[in-house]
């Protein structure tokens, strides 16, 4: 009818119709399920297993050829005064149980890539003799021995500790006489050592622990000659050295 207002069959937005608001549908996840791969033979998946419990894979292993070649490496610095016989034992022990290549390049880490001794390179002066008089003579810390080393004690004592000793060659002699007096001569472990001489009216004695001689170590050889005295070697592992017998 004319003048009256037309009214429509939309819906106002706020009015809510009979079926109540409408809500968008649940959208469904695309990500895969990961299902975990089930343990073979009592060994789990990588997934499984932490992180810290996985092998490096730089850590090659190390076979027997590879022990020997750094046991003789060792053995080359040594002779060239570049470890002392401590040092030696040590490393030689280590490198003999190592299980990766990466710990036996450890051990020559801080070592020349050549052996042999640098030309012209400063050298202590290797001790020839080492002599007590009535007295107490103390011979300890970085040493080196050449050849021949002689040591008198003439009632007197010589307190020798080899641990941090350089040993220049395969072989040092060392000569001990004691004339009513006494010397103590104290080696690492799994050094090569032999006493060997005559007593006269005295004692000469050799202690050693039930250890290996260490693959390529160097020799050290004893002639004890006491008169009325004694000469006396022992053997220590580590820092366990003679300035814990003579404190």
């Amino acid at each position: 009818m004319p003048g009256q207002k037309e009214e429509t069959g939309t819906m106002s937005e706020e009015e809510p119709g009979e079926l109540g608001p409408v809500h968008p549908a649940p959208q469904q996840s695309t990500t895969p399920e990961v299902v975990p791969r089930p343990v073979s033979d009592g060994v789990p998946p990588a997934s499984m297993i932490g992180v810290s419990a996985m092998p490096a894979l730089s850590a090659e292993r190390a076979g027997d050829a590879d022990r020997d070649r750094v046991v003789s490496l060792l053995r080359d610095h040594c002779v060239a005064g570049r470890l002392t016989l401590d040092e030696f034992s040590e490393r030689t022990g280590t490198a003999l149980v190592a299980r990766t290549r990466q710990e036996l390049d450890a051990l020559l880490a801080d070592l020349p890539t050549s052996s042999a001794p640098a030309v012209d390179a400063p050298r202590r002066r290797a001790r020839r003799w080492i002599v007590a008089v009535m007295g107490e003579s103390q011979s300890r810390g970085r040493m080196r021995l050449s050849g021949h080393t002689a040591v008198v004690a003439v009632m007197g004592q010589c307190n020798i500790d080899l641990s941090r000793a350089e040993i220049e060659g395969p072989e040092t002699v060392i000569t001990a006489v004691g004339i009513m007096g006494s010397i103590e001569i104290v080696v690492p472990e799994g050094i090569d050592v032999e006493l060997t001489g005559l007593s006269v009216m005295g004692q000469r004695s050799i202690s050693t622990h039930d250890v290996a001689v260490r693959p390529g170590s160097p020799r050290v050889l004893v002639r004890a000659f006491p008169i009325m005295g004694e000469v006396n070697v022992t053997t220590r592992k580590g820092t366990d050295r003679l300035s814990e017998t003579t404190s």
